[in-house]
């Protein structure tokens, strides 16, 4: 079957931005105005379950009014395919913003027009920096009392540090929201009404555009008078992708045309060279439109970026997987969903063409998948098709072999494509079935959330036997437990959510530990001298052999790698995995019947062990950066409370007529804290947080632990 879109014409899109900026409605508006849907779903008219908007139709969803996890649509503007993937915005769902961003070719960052660069804001943006994606930023709910465009265009830059180039300016704010003026055209667009079908009228800039649209605030009033200056710069910015237009206007005078612009403004967005800006309003129906427009003119097809890097198998670049139809097929597992139709594996073709019934490579685990049901997801609804091309995003129904960040390709020609880098959770709960009799059934269903979501760990504890769930945050595991029931059928108890300690050594050591046994056949015999040494805070763990002369046979140096790599998850003082520290194999001694891989394994955990207690072993906690935005009446109380929480402030930012209290504070002491929150600030004050570092636990904090964890035992 021929290709049915062009390659140059799809746009694979995120939708990212920091929590309640507006991402779900505004991918409502780009569906009903693209066609794919004839009505409109507010977020906020989903809590009684009895509607959905198209993207956020899980339960979870619906009763948070909330995304929490990331959903792809596809539909039409100008001729353009244009797949669409919105993503969560709460921190804790950070996971869905990451894997939709590895195989993405370009996104739209949504701010806030009140609070403007929110902390996830930072975060998505340096995931997509992370993943070289080319970004338009699009500045909603300038309806909004207190939104102010030029302050979030200002925060653009010092927060993100980034270069935006405005391509448009509003036509007031707040109740006075009338439209936009759009900078390349130089044309103003003016809603009369917010109706969902309203029409926008195309008007000239002139010197009196401030009092036919009545406005006299002078926030607005600015933003006009700064038109010529924008246009300015948005020519000389533009211009700069292009020597030979650059010339012309410098010899000439003549400002260059909109098409002109506008494929010097596709260049430099695709470089990321610099950032354009748009604005509007989605709820009130103004300016998705325009966003469409800019989705098309500015963001690349998959084309227009870098190829793909392929690696070896230790995760080295080793070449590159062009974008087209001829080059044999590759693929990306970026997703693995549990859903009705069953296990749903979402995949982004890179090149080559996937057909049904096509036996395929999954080089990551070596393993082959026979593909059956192949389907194009519009959000939960899935429509069945034959074949999959280079750029399109689909899923595979009921592999058996592939998880998240796997590749899929042609065997006769394997690659590995980039993998992606997921975050170790930092918080965990231990959970159990509602009733004994479901305890297989629980454990399974467990299993199968643990693998759709890698930022998600299981494990048993081995003093207790409890099952252990770990994850990024109280809500994500409340949401996973809540989702057991949903797509299950299968209810479960949580326990107290527990922090993710780890431990370090903070002093070199140098042991000897010899592990002999004598049982009356053949007996058991290796020595290690390992040297012991602190690293950096978050370079891990790293292991070295520098024995000479064959003091430890060649063969038996994996097995001392081994032994310390199971026995660092246990540390020597309350049990913690130990982290940043160098292990250094300088000697040892064996015997050539009574030393094996198990009696070197053996020698260096207990080595670990012994030696570790002499190396000044301290605990280290997660570090959240939280940010508490309150009205200024409670700004003394919000950073008293943050002092006797351990916590550290950074400062304090204005946030439309709040104040942003940023502050690290560690992770124990933020349990619970909404509530206190809310009762202190009369419910006017909210807060976000998202890990940033572990750093050492102060040493009487440091005695309740360990003395907690004995008591436990």
């Amino acid at each position: 079957m021929p290709r049915q879109t062009p390659l140059s014409d799809i746009r694979n899109i995120g939708i990212i931005a920091h929590v309640d900026a507006g991402k779900t409605t505004t991918t409502e508006r780009i569906l009903y105005y693209t066609g794919r849907k004839h009505t409109i779903i507010d977020v906020h008219e989903t809590k009684d379950l009895k509607s959905s908007t198209t993207t956020d139709y899980m339960e979870q969803e619906q009763k948070r009014g909330i995304t929490i996890q990331s959903a792809a649509v596809s539909t039409f503007w100008r001729g353009k395919k244009i797949n669409v993937i919105d993503t969560p915005g709460h921190v804790d769902f950070t996971i869905e913003v990451n894997r939709s961003l590895r195989v993405l070719d370009g996104a739209v960052v949504v701010f806030d027009g009140v609070a403007g660069v929110e902390p996830q804001s930072e975060t998505n943006w340096r995931l997509a920096d992370n993943y070289n994606v080319p970004r338009i930023c699009y500045v909603n709910k300038m309806d909004r009392s207190g939104a102010n465009f030029q302050r979030c265009v200002g925060m653009i830059k010092s927060r993100l540090n980034a270069r935006p180039v405005c391509i448009q300016v509003p036509l007031g704010s707040e109740d006075n929201f009338r439209g936009m003026v759009d900078l390349i055209e130089m044309k103003a667009y003016v809603w009369f009404s917010d109706d969902k079908d309203a029409k926008w009228e195309i008007w000239d800039i002139t010197d009196d555009l401030a009092s036919k649209l009545n406005l006299t605030v002078k926030e607005d009033l600015d933003n006009i008078a700064s038109i010529p200056a924008l246009r300015a710069e948005l020519v000389d910015t533009a211009l700069e992708m292009d020597d030979a237009a650059m010339e012309a206007y410098l010899e000439s005078g003549e400002e260059p045309s909109a098409d002109v612009l506008r494929t010097c403004l596709r260049k430099g967005t695709i470089t990321s060279t610099f950032t354009p800006v748009l604005c509007g309003s989605s709820y009130k129906n103004k300016g998705v439109c325009q966003v469409l427009d800019a989705v098309v003119d500015l963001l690349p097809a998959p084309t227009d970026v870098e190829a793909i890097k392929t690696v070896d198998e230790d995760g080295n670049p080793n070449g590159e997987r062009l974008s087209s139809d001829d080059a044999p097929f590759a693929a990306l597992a970026f997703k693995v969903l549990n859903d009705t139709y069953g296990s749903l594996t979402f995949v982004r073709v890179y090149s080559g063409v996937l057909t049904k019934g096509m036996s395929v490579l999954n080089t990551t685990r070596g393993k082959r998948e026979k593909i059956g049901r192949m389907v194009e997801m519009f959000a939960a609804q899935a429509n069945p098709i034959e074949e999959a091309r280079a750029g399109d995003i689909i899923a595979l129904v009921s592999l058996q072999e592939t998880d998240t960040g796997d590749t899929l390709c042609d065997a006769a020609h394997p690659v590995i494509l980039e993998r992606m880098r997921f975050p170790d959770p930092v918080i965990s709960v231990s959970v159990e079935p509602k009733t004994k009799g479901e305890q297989e059934k629980f454990s399974i269903a467990l299993g199968k959330m643990v693998r759709a979501d890698p930022s998600l760990r299981l494990e048993t504890d081995r003093e207790t036997g409890q099952t252990i769930l770990r994850g990024m945050g109280e809500l994500h595991l409340e949401v996973t437990l809540d989702r057991l029931r949903t797509e299950f059928g299968v209810e479960g108890n949580m326990g107290k959510p527990q922090v993710a300690y780890r431990e370090t050594i903070t002093k070199p050591v140098e042991y000897t530990y010899t592990h002999k046994k004598q049982t009356g056949g053949s007996g058991q015999f290796a020595e290690v001298k390992i040297v012991f040494e602190p690293l950096e805070r978050g370079e891990g763990f790293v292991f070295k052999d520098e024995t000479v002369g064959g003091t430890v046979p060649r063969e038996y140096v994996p097995s001392v790698a081994k032994g310390l790599e199971m026995q660092k998850e246990e540390g020597v003082l309350a049990s913690y995995p130990t982290v940043d520290f160098r292990a250094r194999l300088v000697d040892g001694k064996y015997h050539d019947v009574d030393s094996n891989a198990l009696t070197f394994e053996i020698a260096a955990k207990a080595c670990f062990r012994e030696a570790l207690k002499q190396a000044g072993p301290i605990l280290l906690e997660p570090v959240m950066k939280v940010e508490v935005v309150t009205p200024d009446d409670y700004l003394g109380d919000v950073i008293g409370d943050v002092n006797r929480r351990r916590g550290t402030v950074l400062g304090q930012l204005e946030r439309g007529s709040n104040i942003a209290v940023e502050a690290h504070v560690p992770l124990n002491e933020m349990f619970g804290y909404i509530g206190q929150l809310r009762g202190m600030t009369s419910g006017r004050a909210s807060y976000s947080m998202e890990f940033s570092h572990y750093e050492p636990v102060p040493r009487n904090v440091t005695d309740e632990i360990v003395a907690g964890r004995s008591k436990a035992a």
